[in-house]
């Protein structure tokens, strides 16, 4: 199958352009969009799945940073209905696209370098968000999915299954994509919990638990946390000083959070 015309992959913007169209299919199937949802593709690039999503939708949002591939989407599909926003999805708002009782459905073929920070970026909007279906590099796929004492297992995975449930939809070889990637892709589906997993009094420092605790994995918790926790937090929680970050649970981390905050608090 002949990749659509337009603009050139640039590799500073890590682009790899979906064009397989039985993949298209089974993600546009994937996410089934029904009337009456807000829909917004993040990097459409060259338009082979924002063409299959606008008959299916009333309305589709795409955020695009390249002006190239602006241009071209927008002489293609500008009379369609497609709105496009020329902008860095890691500095976009997307909840100013919501609207009252119709949350985000996004979707999008991630580029490969800012598929991780996009993800932490996208989780500061949750609460405008109904749902999320990425293609991503087989590898983030796989840290999305990993269950604690797994080697995959990290800040990712904790961050985003705290906000998330996480569901692995299918893999997609290189040759679905112009120019073929190095690696293998997946479709993710990312749903926001309803209820998460564990409560947590203070988002602010589960983050900083988290993120404190994935930056030393190979030490112990009682030494990567020790600017933060004493002892008695741990045994609070039931939790050895010894383990290390990646044998920790988010239900775990949450106890951990919660039980620092009147230390860290003035």
């Amino acid at each position: 199958m002949r990749p659509p015309r337009g603009p050139a992959p640039k590799k500073r913007f890590g682009q790899h352009f979906l064009h397989d169209p039985a993949v298209i299919g089974r993600i546009v199937a994937a996410i089934g969009p029904r009337p009456g949802e807000v829909l917004v593709e993040i990097g459409p690039g060259t338009g082979a799945l924002t063409q299959a999503l606008l008959p299916a939708s009333d309305t589709l949002h795409a955020v695009e940073i390249d002006r190239d591939l602006i241009a071209s989407l927008q002489a293609r599909f500008g009379a369609a209905g497609l709105v496009l926003y020329r902008a860095d999805a890691l500095d976009f708002d997307f909840c100013r696209l919501a609207e009252q009782g119709r949350p985000l459905r996004l979707a999008g073929n991630l580029p490969y370098n800012i598929s991780t920070p996009l993800l932490f970026h996208l989780l500061e909007h949750i609460g405008c968000i109904r749902d999320m279906h990425f293609m991503v590099q087989k590898e983030v796929a796989d840290r999305l999915c990993a269950a604690p004492g797994s080697k995959t297992y990290g800040r990712l995975s904790v961050m985003v299954q705290w906000r998330c449930r996480v569901t692995r939809l299918f893999t997609v070889g290189p040759g679905a994509f112009t120019p073929p990637p190095k690696v293998d892709s997946a479709l993710i589906r990312l749903q926001p919990h309803e209820t998460p997993p564990a409560k947590v009094s203070d988002p602010q420092a589960f983050a900083r638990i988290v993120r404190a605790a994935f930056g030393q994995r190979r030490k112990a918790l009682r030494n990567s946390l020790r600017e933060l926790l004493d002892d008695s937090v741990f045994h609070g929680c039931g939790i050895d000083p010894r383990r290390r970050a990646e044998t920790l649970t988010v239900e775990e981390f949450a106890c951990l959070s919660n039980a620092s905050i009147p230390r860290e608090k003035p």
